[in-house]
């Protein structure tokens, strides 16, 4: 019999503020995903929340620049790194402007998609 990954809980509080912060938006889905709780924003994997820590799908192109900043990781998910993807760790969110910052952030790639 296979071993099921233990999940991590949530983080509720965060998680009430994304969708708080996604709350005006339109075509906004949340999805199980990773082990946490994904929001596909116009069907494409924006905002995650996986145990006290937010991914967010930023793109290529400021990906490294993004990684330099404070409470940030790549994204590695079996093995594999995710360019794109930052995990942001509390620490890196906990200020409200960080927090909009990587919010903005996130949706500002999905509508380049």
């Amino acid at each position: 019999m296979a071993k099921q990954k233990k999940s991590t809980p949530v983080n509720e509080t965060l998680l009430l503020n994304i969708r708080e912060a996604l709350m005006n938006r339109e075509h906004v889905v949340e999805k199980s995903m990773f082990g946490g709780i994904c929001f596909m924003v116009n069907d494409k994997m924006c905002i995650c929340v996986r145990g006290d820590h937010m991914m967010c799908r930023v793109g290529p192109e400021d990906y490294e620049t993004y990684l330099e900043e404070r409470g940030c990781e790549p994204m590695v998910h079996g093995g594999r790194l995710m360019k794109g993807y930052i995990y942001v760790y509390e620490e890196g969110y906990k200020r409200a402007t960080d927090f909009r910052k990587w919010i903005h952030r996130a949706l500002a790639y999905n509508d380049k998609l």
